[in-house]
């Protein structure tokens, strides 16, 4: 983290904005670790070097002041401000010298800090700024405490607050722009959208209310350094929801006009959310009109260049495919690792002729779709996006091409039935006494075939067996036909078609219905995967409750068609270390598996003598490793950090290997046991620990300390991960 003089620097060069710099305020104060006194100190010799804006100065300096009342509030020591500490006076405009500058404002009733809020501030004395969550176009977004939730006991009383920028909010049509992304959010009601709630004014600031949601954006994902894109197969998900949550956008009438990495949110829910309909804008919605001609929110000309349409960049009216060429470039960057145009903006690639290179593991459905997406003229970029996840999306092509060969196999084993009836009639003049019987063979023959694939529609059925019977008449009418072919056809019993019925809609599967029910399943570490009417769960699950349980328990679920269960059974003995990190298990399996755990050999069959080697590969952020071995006898062996292991910090996308130099060696009891990993933002323990201890006594410290970090520094970058292994003795 960047200290209070480096973010000062940075903004005085021009790299920080006055928002960005407001909003990384926040997070330096509160991890630069050095008393608010010190804090003072360095901002004094910043501003002598070079002088911050006036109300900037006053806004520092007040949060470092509230460094010190939050301290006290919490129960901690006085830190002691000086008043004699020596901070520089500050000019007014007017050429006065406001001399403590902070305490000036004060005096004056708060103006200067009425124009910035941030972390530690109330909004409307009922909502705590807690945490900046982000910067941008047009607002800072916080995470909030709503006091009136809490007091209320509301099992989730935070939410996520946008506060206006301050540039916007010298603009009149700022509170109507608000006004308006809170009442297009009334119509776009969807699981890929954000839920906002609403908007409103304390004073000049103006801010919208929404859900607050756990995870990180997608932009995030697409800078992490090392980052080379990632498989068609795992890349298709997050395209589907963003598709989806367009799809639904357009269908109303709206364009985002601003879709963007940094707009998409990846939760840690696996779900895909589209963020800031800000300025989206309406098309073709004539009970609308009326609104464009107050407010256009375009206007306020918060765009990005490297994902904005050509027409976008142009000013022309905004059209669907504006989206659509967002979402091409962020498919593309999301499978590459790199934007398709190298950050170029439209206009600029088309000029320079810049030519489009294909991602490797695209067919070639899926590259004209995207290529056509990628269009710098919107006559020739991909029309919809139904049509462009129609094509893309290769799974839903490869699921839907298998079902219409089943039918067609189907059909096909129908109409050789028929045939086979017709030529049992036409073979012969004195065969008219077998024809019934030939016939009802022909039909018990169709019956069955028109029946195999259950799921086809009754549309499908009714045109099958349509088509037997004008096979039939058309063979019987050919140049070898009896005398009296129409009688004989006559007397072929006719193929009766099933029954043609609508088979009631599956209810939709939702992850929200899926995860309280594995949340209930005791001893157990579970992750689920929702697509359509598929369900996958991945984890653990104790031996005394079992798979077969938890299978029958999920196929009763409401929505499953397909259920896929990639579950281990543990002993029971391990419950209650599963119980201690299944959660930070599940979040490392719900962000795509960040930090993985493999032991030695492929199996992990371990025998008497045999030494414990384990593969470890951490996050795409700085963390430091722990990993315990949990043995039969109810000890836990800390390999690292430990005596022979000390140093556990590790830089992103790390992988190493430990225990190649036989540090730890199987021996009896031998059975089931289990290696964990667990990845922290922070050291784990202040001191070290004994390198075997009681698991008992590691866990109560355990859950004490990651209750402590998770509280400081969030939940997001505490994730685990499980190795079972089985022990035995060795055979002579």
């Amino acid at each position: 983290m960047a200290s209070l003089a480096r973010v000062i620097h940075d903004f005085q060069n021009g790299e920080l904005s006055r928002d960005e710099f407001v909003a990384q305020l926040d997070s330096t104060l509160t991890t630069e670790g050095v008393a608010p006194t010190q804090l003072l100190e360095m901002l004094g010799a910043a501003h002598r070097k070079a002088p911050l804006p006036d109300d900037l100065y006053v806004e520092v300096r007040r949060r470092i002041e509230q460094l010190r009342v939050s301290n006290v509030a919490a129960g901690g020591e006085e830190t002691g401000i000086q008043t004699t500490v020596e901070i520089p006076s500050v000019r007014s405009a007017s050429g006065g010298s406001l001399g403590n500058a902070a305490n000036a404002a004060s005096a004056s009733g708060g103006a200067a800090h009425d124009q910035i809020k941030g972390t530690g501030d109330t909004l409307n004395n009922r909502f705590v700024l807690e945490e900046c969550l982000g910067v941008g176009g047009m607002g800072t977004v916080y995470k909030a405490l709503d006091l009136r939730k809490l007091e209320a006991s509301d099992r989730k009383p935070y939410l996520a607050i946008k506060v206006l920028n301050v540039q916007f909010r010298g603009n009149p049509n700022s509170l109507v722009a608000l006004q308006r992304e809170a009442r297009k959010a009334q119509v776009l009601a969807h699981r890929n959208i954000i839920t906002v709630y609403d908007f409103d004014r304390d004073g000049p600031i103006v801010y919208l209310t929404m859900e607050y949601l756990s995870g990180k954006p997608l932009s995030q994902l697409l800078r992490t350094p090392g980052y080379q894109g990632m498989p068609v197969r795992a890349a298709l998900p997050i395209v589907r929801g963003m598709c989806a949550a367009l799809a639904y956008a357009h269908e109303r009438g709206f364009v985002h006009c601003d879709f963007k990495p940094a707009n998409v949110f990846l939760t840690t829910n696996a779900e895909v959310k589209v963020i800031d309909f800000g300025i989206a804008r309406v098309f073709q919605r004539p009970e609308e009109e009326s609104d464009a001609t107050v407010f256009d929110p375009g206007s306020l000309g918060a765009l990005t260049p490297a994902y904005a349409s050509p027409e976008m960049i142009e000013h022309r009216e905004p059209d669907p495919r504006d989206d659509i060429y967002a979402l091409g470039c962020i498919t593309y960057e999301l499978l590459t690792g790199h934007h398709p145009f190298d950050r170029l903006s439209a206009t600029q690639a088309r000029n320079a002729d810049f030519k489009l290179q294909r991602p490797p593991n695209l067919d070639a459905k899926q590259w004209r779709a995207l290529r056509a997406a990628l269009s710098f003229d919107r006559a020739t970029r991909i029309s919809s996006v139904t049509r462009f996840i129609a094509e893309f999306d290769n799974e839903a092509r490869a699921e839907k091409s298998g079902t219409l060969a089943k039918v067609g196999l189907a059909s096909f084993a129908v109409v050789c039935a028929a045939a086979v009836g017709v030529f049992a009639l036409r073979s012969g003049p004195g065969r008219q006494s077998s024809v019934t019987t030939d016939a009802g063979k022909a039909r018990s023959a169709v019956e069955p075939a028109a029946t195999t694939e259950k799921s086809a529609s009754a549309v499908l059925r009714m045109d099958t067996a349509s088509a037997v019977n004008g096979s039939a008449i058309a063979m019987s009418s050919g140049p070898t036909a009896s005398a009296s072919p129409s009688s004989a056809v006559a007397a072929l019993p006719p193929v009766a078609p099933p029954l043609a019925t609508t088979p009631a809609p599956k209810p939709a599967l939702t992850l929200a219905a899926v995860t309280p029910v594995l949340a209930q399943v005791p001893c157990s570490a579970l992750s689920a995967a929702v697509q359509d009417h598929s369900l996958t769960v991945h984890g653990y699950v104790s031996q005394r409750y079992g798979v077969a349980h938890l299978k029958e328990t999920l196929t009763a679920l409401p929505g499953v068609g397909t259920l896929a269960l990639e579950v281990e059974p543990l002993a029971d003995d391990k419950c209650d270390t599963v119980k201690a990190l299944a959660p930070y298990w599940v979040r490392n399996w719900q962000a795509g598996r960040v930090a993985e755990l493999h032991v030695r050999p492929p199996g992990a069959q371990l025998n008497d003598g045999d030494p414990l080697v384990v593969d470890v590969s951490t996050p795409g952020y700085d963390s430091y490793v722990n990993l315990d071995y949990y043995q039969l006898d109810g000890s836990v062996v800390h390999m690292v950090p430990s005596p022979r292991a000390k140093d556990n910090q590790a830089p992103p996308h790390y992988s190493a290997t430990i225990g190649s130099a036989g540090d730890w060696i199987i021996s009896k009891p031998f059975g089931s046991e289990m290696v964990v990993l667990l990845i922290t933002p922070v050291p784990l323990f202040d001191k070290p620990r004994a390198e075997s201890e009681s698991r008992a006594d590691y866990l109560r410290a355990l859950n004490t300390r990651l209750a402590q970090i998770g509280g400081k520094y969030g939940q997001d970058h505490l994730v685990a991960d499980f190795a079972p292994i089985t022990t035995k003795p060795r055979v002579p």
